[in-house]
């Protein structure tokens, strides 16, 4: 019964086996319910998890400036809970309808503050070691490295990345099985809420009405699609089963790629390249490999928008 149960619980946190990655459904989530379930017992709240896995990742960030092995090794293990607190929370708050617009801010901000400490150890680890092939140290060029594959690469990867998915599950499952969120509807939330007293909440629907401007800003061709789709139906569940049949033909295939660029496929390199020192590879991988992955979702997901555009509204 109790096996039952738990699978239960388990299928009921998945939204769709389009999106869901492999190594999460079989090993991250599992014990992230599992880890929920114990945190229920002791009644613990989901915010707790939360702050626990941001100062696990962190900790793991600073194993990875050490050339030893172990501290790396540590580093892994460490990054490995962080982000099992990251799948608890989320599941502990379904679990105990404890859900709070402080810990959506906080579950933002954790996988920030993950990579910016792992980055800053990355910078810091190479900055005196010489340049493959060359009697130069990275110095200065180490930082300019990281910092590109952070800001540039590994951010826009991860806005447009988490988009897809929600449009995916959209046009999928409908509105309610889809987080797919627009700025427009963010920033009437932001000033609606009054000037004093709401300093939370104005600084969490500030910063999420920013964010879903930049995911619009970025897929111009989705836009004028999804316009016309939600003009010729408002209510996602009236949309023809043609349409939506054949948007998941197109976004399908790209849902590896949404899932490449957020963290798994991140973090299994970073492992590997802190523990065969050789740091610098994480990042030129963020900037070059997962680039390319990142292009071809991108104009791929435009194509496709723009191509059902014209056969259903022009």
């Amino acid at each position: 019964m109790k096996n039952s149960t738990f699978r239960k619980l388990l299928r009921e946190s998945f939204k769709s086996d389009d999106t869901e990655e492999w190594l999460d459904v079989h090993f991250t989530r599992p014990i992230g319910l599992a880890f929920a379930l114990m945190w229920r017992r002791l009644h613990v709240h989901p915010n707790f998890v939360t702050l626990l896995g941001i100062v696990l990742g962190a900790a793991a960030g600073v194993m990875f400036y050490f050339v030893d092995i172990w501290y790396n090794v540590a580093g892994v293990v460490l990054l490995m809970f962080a982000n099992f607190c990251d799948s608890t929370d989320g599941q502990l708050a379904r679990l105990t309808g404890q859900k709070t617009l402080v810990g959506r801010i906080l579950d933002g901000f954790s996988s920030d503050v993950w990579f910016f400490f792992i980055y800053m150890a990355i910078v810091l680890r190479l900055w005196n070691d010489p340049i493959p092939f060359t009697d130069f140290s990275w110095g200065i060029l180490g930082f300019v490295m990281c910092a590109f594959a952070g800001f540039v690469s590994h951010t826009n990867q991860c806005l447009l990345s988490d988009y897809y998915r929600q449009i995916h599950l959209y046009f999928l499952l409908g509105k309610n099985g889809s987080e797919l969120d627009d700025s427009k509807t963010q920033w009437e939330v932001f000033n609606s809420l009054p000037k004093k007293g709401a300093f939370m909440q104005r600084t969490f629907y500030y910063n999420y009405a920013k964010y879903c401007a930049r995911q619009e800003r970025r897929t111009p061709k989705f836009q004028a699609f999804f316009k016309n789709v939600k003009r010729e139906w408002p209510n996602a569940e009236d949309m023809p089963r043609e349409l939506r049949e054949e948007f998941r033909a197109g976004s399908l295939p790209l849902m590896k790629y949404t899932n490449l660029l957020t963290f798994n496929a991140r973090a299994i390199t970073l492992y590997l390249a802190c523990l065969l020192n050789v740091p610098y590879v994480y990042p030129l991988v963020e900037i070059f490999v997962f680039f390319i992955m990142y292009t071809h979702m991108h104009n791929s997901h435009e194509a496709l928008c723009e191509r059902l555009d014209k056969k259903y509204f022009r």
